[in-house]
């Protein structure tokens, strides 16, 4: 599991805002829905992204989470190729 730190709530994340994913200090770039699913009861769950980047580097990396369970789903993923999200291995993000 990952150790989330939050200075405010992660909904509101924004273009420019600062995330730290363990030693790396990335840019927020855009924050939307990646996919709606259906859960029981006819409900249904966002899944999230956050498009972020390195500002040194330009690598292109990702957040995913589910709106409902933060704190058990938040995933992170490096874009490797041109299309490829490979997940990361990460002990913590903060923001």
């Amino acid at each position: 599991m990952v150790i989330i730190k939050q200075s405010k709530p992660i909904s509101d994340l924004k273009k420019g805002d600062k995330v730290k994913v363990d030693k790396l200090t990335l840019e927020v770039d855009d924050h939307g829905i990646l996919m709606e699913h259906k859960a029981g009861g006819g409900k249904t769950v966002a899944e999230m992204y956050i498009d972020i980047f390195d500002p040194k580097t330009d690598k292109d990396y990702q957040i995913r989470y589910f709106l409902d369970n933060l704190e058990m789903s938040l995933e992170v993923y490096e874009l490797q190729g041109e299309f490829m999200w490979v997940r990361m291995d990460v002990d913590g993000v903060e923001w």
